[in-house]
């Protein structure tokens, strides 16, 4: 920025050749054409109302003249070459003392806005170039550049393609290059945010950001590394992109003081950035904000707006004879109608509260001190922390100018060091590149500094790292590239197909973007966020659409050995990747398969799969119950096997006994036995199947054929019995007490007790605990359990002496009866010492039979004493 005490040009001078101003609506091609007017001068200078803009005609003009005919002048970059002929600025900067051809104003319009609109009316009135003086802007402007420049010549410019409004659009069903606009940083993060959820990233452009950090925002934009772009209404002053729809979240702002509607000129400013050339544009509203009125819509489309009334106004002559004067200068009336005050500014705001330091009251004497104090107070309050900080900076800048004539090293290194840290969220990167931007501003005025230029490009080189780290953040934050690349092919893969690869370890890559793993026949995403699992499963599926098909054909010629059936949870598996499940089929032994989740093209490539499986379960069970199905074909031959082998087999080799099973005839339960089937006090079955793990595998598919989907863990190996809650309910096993006692064994124990108490009662085998599989302590409750009758072992009374009574086993009650009631008389006496030990086995004797009345006793037989 120019001193203040640099002359400026007025009205009063004598008025250049031409004076001319170009007007229209976004889209006209004005810009370019200022530049064109600029280049074709030998020397020019154009104002634009914001450091991005400067910077980007700026890289313009160097690719057309060369950088050493090309200056830059902003308030944090000055690149001014020896010889430099164009010069691309920001409003505030424009070196009005240098004499060029060519001077041109940009968003002229902006002369209205409270805040900065002075500096705009101040070029309007007093920048003229010597050949040539343009001015770019709306035609609200009209009325007001007749009646303060009467000579001007203004050129009436059209949009080159149309713009059409669109109504209210969700957020997820905006086309594709659209710009979704807010006011404010909040409502920027979370439009933001949900747009990378469901369309995959967006690019995000804000006033504060640096001209680094925009430009690489923009480039992921321009690029299509992203379809969408977020934007506050920066987007609205002349950064032209490829932008088709416009939608509006907000449609009000906060304009520094309160909140305000839009007015129609500033949606319209917005709105123009959409469709580009000749290309045309739409525009609406989306989130939450209402849908346009028809009346304001049109007026949108047909650009019929209000002229502008007023332009803010500030005296540029100042008085610097004292700080008092300067201050009562800068609040002196508009000269003329038309113009009015605007807001008080943050350099009169900050030069009226230096004015209250005692040690600036004393020092800022003279028109010297005065000017530099103004200076001072011109630098910009990038931070805005709403404190005294900016004041306090302005106070030690301006002591140390005044006492010393430049900065001191040490203050500059130290700010720079606090503020060149690339660590940290995207606020506080926002908030070191502000405190940058006034160090840059220090460091560009030369005359401030004995080494401006060393912290001028220490001030650039800080400012890089930071806005790179914060184009990290951002993009980070709100791009998933992936989702971004995957949505964008899918939208187009009609006309181009999705490259796609399947690696060796089964790694699904799509466009160069790993999205998962297949296993077995199914993708798995891994962690992935909800919103978008559909999309990388739609990539995924079409990308899997050759994989699928030959992952089947392997599958369905693989060997057995590459299948495995675990007997506990019933899940299938091929090479350890688990398929489907066994579930409840028409009988025990004939289960169905449920396959997991997959990405099958269709029923057939499924119905594929489960045949196979079934084929290996069948196979399984056709080895673990092959003499089932021996006994099954020879019953074909034999009509009194039929019945109970197909209820063995329906089953599972293991059925419940019937009453008629106990009245088969002789010859055809030899037949039975000769075929391994016992028919048993608890159950009909056989005990070829009784081995553990034919036992447990039955129990499995009895467990699945009941519909239960818990594990079912098998017994421990090599046990006849079992605590009863082990194998409660599983086949093959009987509840005796508190134990459980394999099928078999408890049928061949009790037949072994029948046979033991037939004719008489007799002592218990020491061993007989050991048949069950139990302690000796549990084998009365054992044996009351299996109805079998005995009498426990009894304690003699300290008042004898002898072998304890020992455990007897009892014939069944209906022979005991009959054998009682067959002693005579005199056999039944009671024992005269009833305390004995052997009182009991009196009751026990064998009696001789009666002779029969048909038959007469065998005459070498003995009678039983």
């Amino acid at each position: 920025m120019p001193s203040a005490v640099q002359r400026t040009f007025s009205t009063a001078h004598t008025m250049p050749s031409a004076v001319r101003a170009a007007l229209g609506p976004t889209n006209t091609g004005k810009t370019h054409y200022a530049l064109t007017r600029m280049m074709a001068h030998a020397t020019g200078i154009i104002g634009f109302p914001l450091r991005l803009l400067a910077r980007e005609n700026y890289e313009r003009l160097v690719k057309a003249k060369g950088a050493r005919f090309v200056a830059l002048i902003t308030g944090e970059e000055k690149i001014v070459p020896h010889g430099a002929k164009w010069f691309s600025c920001t409003v505030e900067a424009m070196p009005l003392d240098r004499k060029v051809e060519f001077v041109a104003v940009d968003e002229i319009q902006l002369a209205a806005d409270p805040d900065r609109g002075h500096v705009f009316t101040d070029r309007l009135l007093n920048a003229r170039g010597t050949v040539e003086t343009l001015f770019l802007g709306a035609e609200t402007i009209r009325p007001l550049l007749k009646r303060l420049i009467p000579n001007i010549e203004i050129d009436t410019r059209h949009r080159l393609s149309s713009l059409v409004y669109t109504g209210a659009t969700k957020l997820s069903k905006l086309p594709p290059r659209s710009a979704i606009v807010a006011f404010s940083m909040a409502e920027v993060y979370t439009l933001a945010e949900v747009v990378r959820r469901r369309r995959g990233g967006c690019a995000v452009i804000m006033g504060q950001l640096s001209p680094r950090t925009r430009n690489a925002q923009i480039e992921l934009y321009q690029n299509r590394e992203v379809d969408y772009l977020v934007a506050t209404d920066a987007i609205g002053m002349g950064l032209n992109m490829d932008v088709d729809h416009v939608a509006l979240a907000q449609l009000s702002k906060f304009d520094g003081t309160t909140p305000r509607p839009l007015y129609p000129q500033e949606i319209a400013q917005i709105a123009g950035r959409a469709g580009r050339g000749m290309r045309d544009g739409t525009f609406g509203t989306t989130a939450d904000a209402p849908a346009l009125s028809e009346t304001l819509a049109e007026t949108i489309e047909q650009h019929r707006f209000e002229p502008i009334k007023r332009l803010s106004w500030r005296n540029s002559c100042l008085d610097f004879t004292n700080p008092r004067a300067l201050l009562a200068s800068l609040t002196v009336s508009p000269p003329q109608k038309g113009l009015v005050p605007g807001r008080i500014a943050s350099d009169v705001t900050t030069l009226e509260s230096l004015l209250l330091d005692p040690d600036i009251q004393k020092t800022a004497r003279g028109r010297e001190a005065t000017a530099l104090l103004w200076d001072v107070c011109q630098i910009p309050d990038f931070r805005k922390l709403g404190d005294d900080s900016h004041a306090r900076l302005c106070s030690n800048l301006y002591m140390h100018l005044l006492k010393d004539g430049t900065i001191p090293p040490n203050w500059m290194d130290g700010h720079l060091r606090g503020l060149d840290k690339p660590e940290g969220d995207i606020d506080t990167l926002m908030q070191r590149l502000t405190g940058i931007r006034v160090c840059a501003y220090i460091a560009s005025r030369n005359e401030w500094s004995r080494h401006a230029n060393t912290w001028q490009k220490r001030t650039r080189e800080v400012e890089e790292r930071l806005s790179d780290a914060l184009h990290d953040r951002l993009t980070a934050r709100f791009v998933d590239r992936r989702a971004a690349t995957l949505l964008r092919r899918l939208d187009d893969a009609q006309d181009h197909p999705l490259l796609s690869a399947v690696t060796q370890d089964g790694t699904v890559v799509v466009e160069g973007h790993e999205i998962g793993k297949i296993e077995g026949f199914s993708l798995n995403l891994g962690p992935i966020e909800d919103s978008e699992r559909a999309l990388v499963l739609r990539a995924g599926r079409r990308a899997l659409q050759q994989e699928i098909p030959r992952r089947i054909h392997q599958f369905t010629h693989a060997p057995d050995a590459d299948l495995a059936l675990n007997t506990e949870t019933a899940i299938l598996s091929w090479n350890g990747v688990p398929l489907g499940r066994l579930s409840a089929g028409k009988t025990v032994l004939q289960p169905h398969i449920r396959l997991f989740h997959d990405d099958f093209a269709d029923t057939q490539q499924r119905t594929q799969v489960e045949k196979r499986l079934i084929t290996f379960v069948q196979s399984l069970i056709q080895r673990d119950f092959s003499v089932l199905f021996a006994l099954q074909h020879a019953a074909e031959t034999h009509p009194a096997l039929r019945g109970v082998v197909h209820r063995l087999v329906e089953d599972g080799g293991i059925t419940p006994p019937l009453p008629a099973d106990y009245t088969i005839p002789h010859d055809d339960r030899r037949l039975l036995k000769k075929h391994g089937i016992i028919i048993g006090h608890f159950a009909l079955f056989m005990p070829a199947l009784m081995r553990p793990h034919t036992l447990h595998m039955r129990a499995l598919l009895s467990h699945v054929h009941a519909g239960h989907s818990s594990a079912l863990a098998p017994p421990p190996p090599g046990r006849i019995s079992c605590p009863l809650p082990t194998v409660s309910g599983r086949p093959g096993w009987v509840a005796v007490g508190d134990v459980g006692v394999r099928l078999d064994i408890i049928e061949r124990r009790l037949y072994d007790l029948k046979r033991l108490t037939a004719r008489a009662p007799c002592l218990a085998p020491r061993d007989l605990p050991s048949w069950f599989g139990i302690r000796a302590a549990q084998l009365t409750h054992t044996l009351t359990s299996l109805g079998i009758r005995h009498q426990p072992p009894s304690v003699l009374d300290d008042r004898f002496f002898g072998p304890a009574a020992p455990l007897l086993l009892l014939p069944p009650r209906s022979q005991t009866h009959k054998r009682r009631t067959s002693l005579p008389p005199e056999r039944t006496r009671p024992i005269h010492n009833a305390d004995s030990p052997f009182a009991a086995l009196a009751a026990l004797r064998p009696t001789p039979r009666p002779p029969s009345k048909t038959r007469m006793p065998h005459p070498k037989r003995k009678r039983s004493s």
